[in-house]
């Protein structure tokens, strides 16, 4: 039975404690995810042992990470889309975590494996805003069936360090939708590192202002900077450099809403919106911190995106309960785990 949206904004706005909160599966009430019942939250932590193994205490994916505190100092001028705390003027504490897709926490860094950026923003007043962003330009699925058949059809054969390509094959063939994402995210190759990538929501969301206008948005935040190149050798090259970089100085990003209008894709992150679109400058994300995940920071934090303030509203894209449930699933998973300390070791990296 699918919770209803209001009393699901309105319960996660009455949440007060910052870091390790199970905030659970906001989306479903059960253990199935998506409408026909096809799939579970188990499914999803059993396909990612299948393909990176088992890694206790580890999060199922993007498990490699690093953690990052800062600020974000908003202009005000996203208060136009959104009644949001987080568009008002002013200066909101931020805990983040950098991070590398799949599930090994020790694979070797790699320019082509997708980056994610998870932040937590706590309000003044209690409520807080969990977004989990990507440096593509678009999702590679629009359903939670897709991403676990690519997720399958993705695993590394031994015997040739590559996926089977039959299998990668017949998914393409079953997912058309995920053949052309793949495509255009294959002609939008990755920047040097972290500081230098924008890391997008891909997902639609509502914005509601004070009128109770409701807006479709989709946000990026767009580095600053140029990222420090990266040294050869090593296993944690893209990693080393932020830490590195960031020893020098903070970095910044800045908050892109970007506006659809009428006809562009909401329920679809595989589809991206025109180029066209108006585009609104909201803030300034400062990261001015960076530490090895432990008890306590990000390393404890669900990044689920269904966990927003008033002003912010879900849209009815599937990705949205899947990704809220298996997060909840991974979190519950990992925190009853026994821990082993991270490839990412802050203070050994050597200037």
């Amino acid at each position: 039975m699918e919770l209803n949206r209001r009393s699901v904004l309105l319960g996660i706005g009455a949440v007060t404690a910052f870091l390790a909160v199970d905030l659970g599966a906001v989306a479903y009430a059960n253990k199935w995810i998506g409408p026909n019942n096809t799939l579970t939250r188990e499914a999803f932590l059993n396909a990612f042992r299948t393909v990176f193994g088992a890694h206790p205490g580890f999060r199922r994916n993007h498990a490699k990470g690093v953690v990052v505190t800062g600020h974000f100092d908003s202009n005000g001028n996203g208060s136009e889309l959104s009644r949001a705390v987080t568009f008002r003027h002013g200066q909101t504490r931020v805990t983040g975590r950098f991070s590398l897709a799949g599930g090994n926490p020790n694979a070797a860094d790699a320019a082509t494996t997708a980056r994610g950026l998870g932040l937590a923003f706590a309000f003044p007043d209690g409520t807080q805003w969990r977004s989990a962003l990507l440096n593509l330009p678009v999702f590679p699925d629009n359903s939670a069936q897709g991403f676990y058949d690519r997720l399958l059809a993705g695993k590394v054969v031994p015997a040739t360090g590559q996926p089977d390509p039959a299998a990668m094959a017949a998914f393409l063939a079953a997912h058309p939708e995920s053949a052309a994402a793949l495509a255009l995210i294959k002609k939008q190759p990755p920047s040097p590192g972290f500081a230098d990538s924008a890391f997008s929501s891909l997902i639609t969301f509502f914005f509601v202002n004070d009128d109770g206008v409701r807006t479709p948005v989709r946000w990026s935040f767009v580095p600053q900077q140029q990222a420090m190149a990266p040294r050869s050798g090593g296993s944690d090259t893209l990693f080393d450099a932020l830490i590195r970089q960031m020893r020098s100085r903070p970095l910044q990003w800045r908050l892109i809403l970007t506006v659809g209008a009428p006809g562009d894709p909401t329920t679809d992150a595989t589809l991206p919106w025109p180029s066209d679109r108006r585009t609104i400058d909201a803030g300034v994300l400062t990261l001015t911190g960076i530490e090895t995940e432990a008890a306590g920071n990000a390393r404890d934090i669900n990044f689920d995106p269904l966990v927003l303030p008033d002003g912010i509203e879900p849209s009815d894209d599937p990705l949205l309960n899947a990704r809220s449930a298996v997060y909840a699933a991974s979190y519950r998973a990992r925190t009853g785990e026994p821990k082993s300390p991270p490839a990412v070791q802050v203070d050994k990296v050597t200037p």
